[in-house]
């Protein structure tokens, strides 16, 4: 009874917390990406073989969490359509709010650490059957910042599993885990999304407007919450300095339009704003080289990075061939150590403007 009073009282705490924010349901389907994982995670559920606790690794920013949620959606909806959630029912849309009581999320404090108290809590509730819901999932984002003793706690319940309870550790870092606990969880691997899978989500979620939804994915590194993270408008500008000097140094122009096309990036002065700025215009750089490659190797659209500049890159492709794209990338790399160095953004650029 005291525990069945405890799960009502947790889950009005939640509701009053999340009142004025709606997250809305992510089932299987809506997520980008990972289609491999997705499915294999909703085939197991469904049947009943999902090990008890899983480690979901991969970059920052590509919906591991996400997924996280889906799972628990799944396990508990009212009405699954196959091997997802119906992300409409009662169960599905108190889990996206997060007021759902048998779905615990857990996530570093104002320290930035997930302590002890947090670990042990879960592992109380996890004592439990289920309150509202067939299973209960347990979801820690961020896993790796939990600290040893919080590991410690948690690895004790790992080597005996409640029944009826799913752990989900999210984690950009596994190797921070304690070893016994990598080894008590199935781990599954979350690769980086497609530059246009990463621009389609900008547009169809958040509202961007093409062209900086492909500057940003551009970026992205294949993570959304990088793109999202990132000022807009400085990718654009970043991308379209490092357009106009891979232009302006195209045809190999004599020393003093090579100057003048590192005129075009920026970062004159030697503070740290300059050096970040001219770093960013240097990683959109090397994004612009890698589709050069890739439209004179005749690759697939989406595998461009800068799918909406195709039409500008394209007269591009006959004077950067491979070779001078080789170097070209080695010289973006030497560069960006030297700002790392502090090296003055303005030499860096001259230099690399003879470089290109």
């Amino acid at each position: 009874m005291a525990g069945t009073v405890r799960l009502r009282d947790e889950a009005a705490r939640l509701w009053h917390l999340s009142a004025t924010r709606y997250h809305p349901p992510v089932p299987f389907r809506e997520i980008t990406g990972h289609d491999h994982l997705r499915g294999l995670i909703g085939r197991a559920a469904v049947r009943g073989t999902l090990p008890p606790s899983l480690i979901f690794a991969g970059p920052a920013g590509v919906g591991k969490h996400l997924v996280a949620v889906a799972l628990a959606q799944l396990v508990n909806c009212q009405s699954p359509a196959g091997d997802d959630a119906c992300g409409e029912c009662q169960q599905c849309r108190r889990i996206a709010r997060r007021v759902h009581a048998d779905v615990l999320f857990i996530e570093p404090g104002e320290t930035g650490s997930i302590k002890i108290a947090q670990i042990r809590d879960a592992v109380d509730r996890a004592a439990y059957r289920p309150f509202e819901g067939r299973r209960r999932v347990v979801v820690i984002d961020d896993a790796d910042r939990m600290m040893a003793e919080a590991q410690d706690a948690l690895l004790k319940t790992l080597e005996e599993p409640p029944n009826a309870t799913t752990f989900v550790l999210v984690t950009a870092s596994p190797e921070m885990l304690l070893p016994t606990i990598r080894s008590r969880c199935q781990r599954l691997r979350f690769g980086r999304l497609s530059p246009a899978d990463v621009a389609d989500v900008l547009m169809q979620k958040h509202g961007y407007a093409p062209s900086d939804a492909h500057a940003a994915a551009s970026l992205s590194d294949g993570s959304i919450g990088r793109a999202l993270e990132e000022g807009t408008e400085a990718f654009v500008d970043a991308r379209a300095a490092a357009l106009q000097l891979l232009e302006t140094v195209a045809p190999a122009p004599p020393p003093a339009r090579r100057i003048q096309g590192a005129g075009t990036l920026p970062g004159a002065g030697r503070s740290k704003a300059d050096r970040d700025a001219l770093a960013q215009s240097l990683r959109a750089l090397s994004s612009l080289l890698r589709d050069l490659g890739a439209l004179a190797a005749q690759a697939d659209e989406r595998a461009l990075a800068n799918a909406d500049l195709r039409r500008n890159l394209e007269p591009l492709v006959r004077a950067y061939d491979r070779e001078r794209v080789l170097r070209a990338f080695a010289s973006v790399d030497r560069a960006l150590n030297a700002l790392d160095r502090n090296a003055s953004p303005k030499i860096v650029a001259d230099w690399l403007a003879f470089q290109l």
